[in-house]
C-alpha cells in the first residue's frame, strides 16, 4: 500500500460511528478536517486526548474544522469509553469515533505499524483541506499525546497561507509577522501587502498578520 503524502487526495470510505454512518468525504462537506487514531477504548492516555479535543470544540468550530476519531475496538465499547472520558475528563464528547474493528480504515491510512504493534494503531494525524487534500500528517508513538494546542496553531498557518502569499515562521502564533513568499517580487508587496514589511534579507521579508487589522 502507498504511504501517504501531503498533497495526496484523503482516501474516502464509509464507517460505522458514535454518531452514526458517515462517507467521509460528505461528511466533511466544505470544512477541514481532523482525523486521528487511537490504539484502543479504555487507554489513559486516548482518554485525556479525547476528553481535550472535547474542550476545544468552539476552538475547532470557529476555523470550520470537523473532528474524527479512530479506535479499532466497536461501538458498544466506544460509547462505554465516552462514558468514561465524559465523567474523567468533565467535558461531553462532541464528534464522532470511528469504529474501525475489521481495521478497513486503519490500512486505508497505514495507521497500523507493525514494528510498534501489528494489531493497534499508533497515534496518527491528518488533516485535510476542504478540497480533500492532505495538508498535514504526524505519526506519534503510543506513549506520547498529542498537542492539540499545536494542530490548532498548524491550522491557522495552514488557513492563513492557502489564503495570501505568506508562510509563517518558527513558532508563529495567530497575529504575529509573517514571511512574503519568495515569489512575491518587491514591486507587487505594496498591493499585496499594504500593511508594509521588513526586508531582513533580500530572501527574508515579514509583513505584519494580513488578516490582523
Amino acid at each position: 500500500m502507498a504511504v501517504l503524502r501531503l498533497g495526496d487526495e484523503a482516501p474516502n470510505f464509509t464507517a460505522n460511528t458514535t454518531e452514526g454512518e458517515i462517507n467521509f468525504h460528505e461528511w466533511l462537506g466544505d470544512s477541514w478536517g481532523i482525523l486521528f487514531s487511537h490504539p484502543a477504548d479504555y487507554t489513559p492516555v486516548c482518554t485525556t486526548e479525547l476528553g481535550t479535543v472535547a474542550k476545544y470544540a468552539q476552538d475547532f468550530k470557529k476555523r470550520n474544522v470537523k473532528v474524527v476519531a479512530l479506535s479499532v475496538d466497536g461501538i458498544e465499547s466506544h460509547h462505554g469509553w465516552i462514558k468514561d472520558i465524559n465523567d474523567t475528563q468533565h467535558t461531553e464528547v462532541n464528534f464522532p469515533i470511528i469504529a474501525d474493528e475489521n481495521k478497513e480504515v486503519s490500512t486505508l491510512y497505514d495507521m497500523i505499524h507493525p514494528k510498534a504493534d501489528d494489531m493497534l494503531t499508533v497515534r496518527s494525524v491528518f488533516v485535510i483541506g476542504p478540497d480533500k487534500k492532505i495538508k498535514l500528517t504526524i505519526t506519534y508513538p503510543a506513549s506520547t499525546g498529542r498537542n492539540f494546542d499545536e494542530l490548532l496553531r498548524v491550522i491557522d498557518s495552514l488557513q492563513l497561507t492557502a489564503n495570501y502569499k505568506v508562510a509563517t515562521p518558527a513558532n508563529w502564533n495567530h497575529g504575529e509577522d509573517c514571511v512574503i513568499s519568495p515569489a512575491v517580487t518587491n514591486e507587487e508587496i505594496p498591493t499585496l501587502f499594504p500593511k508594509g514589511h521588513t526586508e531582513i534579507r533580500s530572501y527574508l521579508r515579514m509583513t505584519p498578520h494580513p488578516d490582523e487589522k
